[in-house]
């Protein structure tokens, strides 16, 4: 049979199905509860959109003990969600994009990796110190960006033993440019996050920095000669 988008296009067009997805944005494993409650239906009929979800290869479910955990299944279904939302706020009759919520605004996090301002504007730096270049608006690492994130301490032979591209453009909702994905994307978050940088908001999908933090990340991320701590 020759691939169906109809199928898909059907199980995220129902608006709780589409809202249970980006809830699971945040890369967060939520319970049918908990999903039922951000799309405003009853768990019995949350129950049945889950299941077809899952039928349709977009989602995931991790159990727990009793507990059963749905989360997102790849990371192509994220990307597909993350166009989407652009798409959709590109439709809107007002010039705002993206969230309301200033703190969502400036960093957010796009399942896996840092999204809103901060991250376009890490971005911007990467490619202004030729840490990476750009080809058709992709970016890749350079060799001076090899030398950088091996002094900060990203094991870049890890991150490149995955079927996922080490650096990848995604297009920030908000802001409508490019911010970082890939792995390296992954272990940039990650590594702000394990340092306390940075923490993730409860029920949110909002990074929120620290001063201390903050200044450190652009001590790292914005000048030519960074530090580990």
């Amino acid at each position: 049979m020759q691939p169906n988008i109809a199928i898909v296009a059907n199980l995220i067009g129902d608006n709780a199905r589409a809202k249970m997805l980006t809830a699971l944005l945040s890369g967060k494993a939520l319970t049918a509860t908990e999903l039922a409650l951000e799309a405003d239906i009853m768990p019995p009929t949350a129950s049945s959109h889950l299941a077809k979800l899952l039928s349709g290869n977009l989602l995931c479910v991790r159990k727990q003990g009793r507990h059963k955990y749905f989360q997102l299944k790849n990371h192509a279904v994220a990307e597909l969600l993350e166009q989407l939302l652009n798409i959709s706020a590109a439709n809107t009759n007002t010039v705002v994009t993206g969230p309301a919520n200033s703190s969502l605004r400036q960093a957010r996090i796009c399942y896996d990796h840092l999204a809103g301002e901060i991250a376009v504007a890490l971005y911007d730096s990467l490619l202004a110190q030729q840490l990476i270049t750009e080809h058709v608006q992709q970016p890749t690492l350079t060799a001076k960006g090899e030398a950088f994130f091996q002094r900060i301490g990203a094991d870049l032979s890890r991150l490149n033993a995955t079927k996922r591209p080490l650096c990848k453009a995604c297009l920030d909702w908000s802001e409508r440019r490019s911010h970082l994905a890939g792995t390296l994307g992954q272990w940039i978050l990650a590594d702000l996050l394990d340092k306390n940088w940075a923490s993730r908001e409860p029920d949110c999908r909002a990074i929120r920095f620290n001063a201390k933090g903050l200044a450190a990340f652009r001590r790292c991320y914005f000048t030519s000669q960074p530090s580990k701590g």
